[in-house]
């Protein structure tokens, strides 16, 4: 059983939005902490956002005022929402999981547990 299945991914032009979701499982959704991180082209992750089960955010600088993350505990999941997109948000968006004992306040290392994958592509 896939622990984190994504979806929501496409194409979309520059200003415009999308929404993302990761399904988890019951024990990784009610416990764990999941972010959204991506692969544009060439080398290199970025820490997208994240989101701890008691709800705690945090985001990277890029995106904060453009992108909402939250949990949506009807479906086990946790969507990204995003608008006012860029061409450079285009890449390969990735939910992770990690244990919140790793972490250090809103700040955690990359955990065990990764998605397939959903591509974004921003282009007009």
């Amino acid at each position: 059983q896939a622990q984190l299945v994504e979806s929501g991914g496409g194409l979309v032009q520059p200003g415009g939005s999308l929404t993302l979701s990761c399904a988890a499982t019951q024990t990784i959704f009610s416990t764990f902490s999941i972010a959204w991180y991506r692969r544009a082209p060439g080398p290199g992750r970025e820490l997208v956002a994240r989101i701890f089960s008691d709800g705690k955010t945090n985001y990277a600088d890029s995106v904060k005022g453009r992108f909402t993350i939250s949990r949506d505990s009807d479906k086990r999941s946790v969507v990204l929402q995003m608008t006012s997109l860029k061409n450079e948000d285009t890449g390969a968006y990735y939910c992770n999981a990690v244990e919140p004992r790793y972490c250090t306040g809103l700040m955690c290392p990359v955990g065990e547990y990764w998605g397939r994958g959903t591509q974004v592509t921003v282009r007009g």
